[in-house]
């Protein structure tokens, strides 16, 4: 995996030296960020916006010493910088599945996916999670057979409400996608034939099966890219599923190196990872640093979309309520887009609204939506969530018409029952 360093300085190169026929050139900074992805192109932007001189060195970036990173270049040239404070964003990589070897070409990650010669006549995915939906929806769009492999009982991966899973796994279905839930892949066998064989049976114990397929898409997931980074010449440990450990300023155990996005604790992803860099570089320049992970949404880019933030059903009933065992009172408010005259001009009416909020004060807990667009307009619900709206305050903004946009609201208005209602504003 190769990874950029960028360097944000207050002052010119220091100096240079000749080591063992290597160029160093020495760089004095206020912040290195390890890594240019999402979390860390954003964090540069940051620490340029507030006042830092920005360097782009080219590089594999890895801890040497509390206060220094060496970015080794691909030719063997090295630079060598000093810096106050680092920010690793390194980002993740695929998680390998055991006895299954990656050659990018028959058997592909979510990488070779995209870069496939040809259309396969069958396709198997190993995984029905977020990555395994959307690649397998794409190449089931394209003309492939295929078939998804899911070691859970549901589609859609951790999160998502087990309503909305449920309808979206129709809609797949109805497209062409077949699923094999609660399975697990024992192994695969390249045949002479250019065919593989992957060996699955239930979940829970059961007898053997053997799929064919001509491409196998493992998507299992994602894990930290921490590896090699120099961290235990530092004394940074990694907890038990690789991630590094920090605090709520996003510190280290050492407290001037700092960690964001996918190679700490929380969702994987792009949205994320920005965030916690530009509150990081904040926080760094003496600001203050906060994020409500509760509001941070999820986005399955399939057609249609699924979105959601905030909690689930199944989430509000396991935690704890006013009395143990009871959970968060809440009311659940639904609205098909089948009734949505937008949803129904376009002739994409697949999907539904689903909201939900306190049983007593109206305020919203979440927002799930599986349908057109839902990964646009599930940022209204963020930004409501964000700041403590009752479902109420946003059913009453007054929007456009005609838009796919429902706002399902709660019946608490004065002199109303205490039922479930709906409105469909737009």
């Amino acid at each position: 995996m190769t990874q950029e360093v960028m360097s944000f300085e207050q002052g010119p190169i220091m100096g240079q030296k000749l080591t063992a026929n290597v160029f160093e050139l020495l760089v004095d900074a206020d912040v290195t960020v390890v890594g240019s992805g999402p979390g860390g192109y954003v964090a540069a932007i940051k620490s340029a916006q507030l006042g830092f001189k920005v360097t782009h060195v080219n590089g594999f970036g890895k801890i040497t010493g509390k206060n220094e990173v060496t970015a080794t270049a691909s030719d063997g040239s090295q630079q060598v910088i000093n810096t106050k404070n680092i920010l690793i964003a390194t980002g993740s990589e695929v998680t390998p599945f055991p006895g299954i070897t990656i050659d990018e070409e028959n058997v592909v990650s979510s990488t070779g996916a995209l870069s496939l010669k040809k259309v396969p006549e069958q396709m198997i995915v190993i995984g029905a999670g977020v990555i395994g939906v959307e690649l397998g929806s794409v190449w089931q769009r394209l003309g492939s057979k295929v078939t998804a492999v899911e070691f859970l009982g549901h589609v859609g991966g951790m999160g998502i409400d087990m309503e909305i899973s449920k309808n979206f796994q129709r809609i797949l279905q109805k497209q062409g996608m077949k699923f094999k839930l609660g399975t697990k892949v024992m192994g695969a066998i390249k045949r002479a034939d250019g065919k593989i064989d992957v060996a699955v049976e239930a979940a829970a114990g059961g007898k053997n099966e053997t799929l064919v397929c001509d491409v196998l898409l493992v998507c299992i997931g994602r894990r930290p890219f921490t590896q090699n980074l120099g961290l235990e010449s530092v004394g940074i440990e990694l907890d038990n599923r690789g991630r590094i450990p920090i605090n709520n300023r996003f510190q280290t155990k050492v407290p001037n190196i700092y960690a964001i996005g996918d190679v700490v604790a929380g969702p994987m992803l792009a949205h994320k990872a920005e965030d916690e860099g530009i509150i990081c570089v904040e926080g760094m320049a003496g600001g203050a640093v906060h994020i409500d992970y509760n509001c941070v949404p999820s986005v399955i880019y399939t057609h249609p979309e699924v979105a959601w933030v905030g909690k689930n059903e199944e989430q509000l009933k396991e935690e704890v309520g006013a009395l143990p065992g009871e959970g968060i009172p809440y009311k659940v408010g639904k609205f098909p887009f089948a009734a949505n005259s937008r949803a129904k001009t376009n002739a994409d009416t697949d999907g539904l609204v689903k909201i939900l909020s306190h049983k007593e004060t109206d305020r919203m807990l979440g927002s799930h939506i599986l349908g057109s667009g839902a990964g646009e307009m599930i940022n209204e619900a963020a930004l409501a969530m964000e700041y403590g709206a009752s479902c109420e305050d946003v059913a009453r903004v007054c929007h456009a018409h005609p838009v796919s946009l429902c706002c399902p609201y709660f019946d608490t208005l004065p002199g109303k029952g205490n039922g479930v209602g709906s409105l469909q504003r737009s």
